[in-house]
């Protein structure tokens, strides 16, 4: 059974010196902003916690949207042990103190839930740790992160542990968010002169610069109303917005689109092979607030889109500028970034391979599972060779130009061409290349 008890009450002496994020830190799931499709009547979530048993999860979203604090609440409702590291800054050794705390809390008859955050920043040895306590009951583990867990968390970890995404918050929800902060700013027990407003304009506008993030939001809220209590202020209206947050709204218009308006202006400026309207619009978002690890993903999407075969070198750097930023950090990994873009807009275009994947994806859906043909399968066994498993398979490097002309490998039946190489750059060559081996097996066939 779900047990009330508030792990996040503060003494009245304290909430004073308290962040407003903590003091708005959801104290039931009823309190949580957004997240409905987890959290309402019957959903997953809710179903979890009104069921009395927890399982290990990982939640997959952007930041600012809850994952900590749903974590929090969990420990909560369930009388747990709520331990807490950060992939960032923790190891194998923080793991082993975990795994200690959790078996003194077992001795006591006690459960734990053991919330990682940033989990795709283990490596497979240290997510690999986790299994066996994962599997044992010993804690239920609850990863948080920001990627794609397919990709970043390792297969076996991921297959004991159900998956949850996140979504953005809405700006309907943050509109509320902001009301229940100035409920408590303005609270009697501050003591701190006359209420201040919050004009709607205003509010707008600040939810659309959240773009989605919570915590943003909040943190944003109490630096406004701080500097409008020391201006002895009682209005917040957009122009003292802009001038109390300046140096972070100048990316976003009162309807909150040109965030997506300016990343869209970069990877098209990228596309257009524009490196100096490239720079220019990666310096103004950089210079509006936006986080660089964003900027650093988009990077090599548009390497891999844009770019792809034509120069596989683009993506290359592109992965290596994000590597360095997070070494580095700002401002100066910022520059590898800024190295990145200017590269790809230089860089020779190609969306083939692009095109593609799309194309393959649609065919691999429509023709369903066609069987591997029998020469194209895998044979380990004694069993498997009689039954014909990779007979008659030709070992390509033995062959002249070592190329298996004529040898089919697609499924019985099947065949299509998805990649279409352009001229430029690399592409070009490889081009020539295809153009070759197709040759090759027309003569094969005569």
């Amino acid at each position: 059974m779900l047990k009330s008890q508030d792990l996040f009450a503060n003494s009245a002496a304290s909430l004073a010196h308290t962040p407003l994020a903590e003091r708005l830190r959801p104290r039931t799931l009823d309190d949580v902003v957004g997240q409905a499709h987890l959290l309402g009547p019957g959903k997953p979530l809710r179903v979890a916690f009104d069921s009395g048993r927890p399982h290990s999860m990982i939640f997959w979203g952007p930041p600012g949207v809850g994952k900590t604090t749903l974590a929090r609440l969990m420990a909560d409702g369930f009388d747990a042990q709520f331990l807490a590291m950060s992939a960032v800054l923790g190891g194998v050794k923080d793991i082993r103190d975990a795994v200690v705390a959790a078996q003194v809390a077992q001795g006591q008859g006690r459960r734990t839930i053991l919330f990682v955050d940033e989990v795709h920043r283990f490596n497979k040895a240290q997510q690999d740790a986790f299994l066996p306590y994962v599997e044992s009951g010993l804690f239920t583990f609850i990863g948080a992160t920001t990627e794609n867990p397919s990709f970043e968390v390792n297969s076996a970890l991921l297959s004991r542990a159900r998956v949850y995404v996140l979504e953005s918050i809405s700006q309907e929800d943050l509109l509320s968010l902001i009301g229940r902060a100035m409920a408590i700013i303005n609270a009697p027990a501050q003591d701190q002169g006359a209420p201040l407003a919050f004009d709607p304009e205003a509010q707008a506008q600040l939810a659309a610069w959240a773009d989605g993030d919570a915590r943003r939001l909040i943190n944003a809220v109490e630096v406004v109303a701080e500097s409008a209590r020391n201006a002895q202020r009682e209005l917040i209206d957009s122009e003292w917005l802009e001038t109390s947050l300046s140096q972070n709204l100048r990316r976003f218009d009162k309807g909150g689109d040109a965030f997506y308006d300016q990343i869209s202006a970069l990877h098209k400026a990228v596309r257009g092979s524009d490196p100096d309207a490239s720079l220019y619009w990666f310096a103004r978002m950089l210079d509006g607030g936006v986080d660089p690890r964003y900027l650093s993903r988009r990077i090599v999407r548009m390497a891999v889109e844009d770019i792809g075969l034509a120069d596989p070198r683009a993506t290359e750097l592109a992965l290596n500028g994000a590597d360095i930023y997070e070494r580095l950090g700002s401002p100066e990994g910022e520059l590898a970034l800024a190295q990145a873009v200017v590269y790809l807009a230089c860089a020779a275009k190609s969306n083939a391979v692009y095109n593609a994947y799309k194309a393959a994806k649609a065919y691999a859906q429509q023709h369903g599972s066609a069987p591997v043909p029998m020469h194209l399968r895998n044979a380990p066994t004694k069993l498997m060779k009689e039954l014909g498993h990779g007979k008659a398979y030709r070992y390509a490097h033995d062959e002249p130009h070592g190329y298996a002309a004529g040898v089919q490998y697609f499924p019985d039946g099947l065949r299509a061409q998805f990649y279409r190489p352009t001229d430029r750059g690399l592409e070009g060559k490889i081009a020539d290349k295809l153009a070759f081996l197709r040759d090759l097996d027309k003569q094969n066939k005569s």
